[in-house]
């Protein structure tokens, strides 16, 4: 591992453990952390990533398993939903790392991170919700069209590989300056 590698890596296990106190905001930290490679990616010049892709998957498990760790407090749907998305993704991801195809994690999404930030969401701000197989199955149908968006956009359309974190953030800024000037 390069030293860059093992910064990223723990700046990401550092972002996820607020998940193991407050579930639904320790999340988006998390979830953000997880963006935060891509910046330090631009910004640090330690070894480098050598295959980002590949790299983001596995240390993605960070976040994950403080997901996973953190449904043990709810109820017996919900978790029960969340462990069998985990293990959904985890075929994914040793079926990328064995084939190399990006265009596979349109197959196999990462579900579970959303579905645990509405989960968790729901547990903090809607807590007598009563979360039943028929309302999961409801809910989970606007959760994987999110997700698979997210994952065409990433990982079969590959819109976003052309640009550099650093650049984008300048060009918004540019943009905002020039619209309220």
């Amino acid at each position: 591992m390069t030293l860059e590698e093992i910064i990223i890596g723990l700046v990401r296990f550092c972002g996820s453990l607020p998940v193991l106190k407050w579930a639904f905001i320790g999340a988006i930290v998390a979830v953000l952390i997880d963006f935060s490679d891509l910046f330090m990616m631009n910004l640090l010049n330690f070894g480098g990533v050598r295959n980002y892709q590949v790299f983001d998957k596995w240390i993605d498990l960070i976040y994950m398993a403080t997901f996973l760790i953190s449904t043990r407090r709810w109820p017996v749907t919900p978790r029960s939903l969340a462990f069998g998305l985990f293990a959904y993704r985890i075929i994914g991801v040793i079926l990328f790392e064995i084939i190399g195809w990006r265009g596979l994690l349109l197959f196999f999404p990462n579900v579970f991170e959303f579905w645990f930030i509405f989960v968790a969401g729901i547990r903090q701000f809607k807590p007598n919700y009563q979360l039943t197989w028929s309302r999961a199955a409801l809910w989970l149908i606007p959760v994987i069209a999110l997700k698979e968006l997210q994952e065409y956009i990433l990982h079969w359309g590959k819109f976003l590989d052309k640009y550099r974190a650093i650049d984008v953030v300048i060009d918004w800024w540019e943009f905002i300056v020039k619209v309220f000037s």
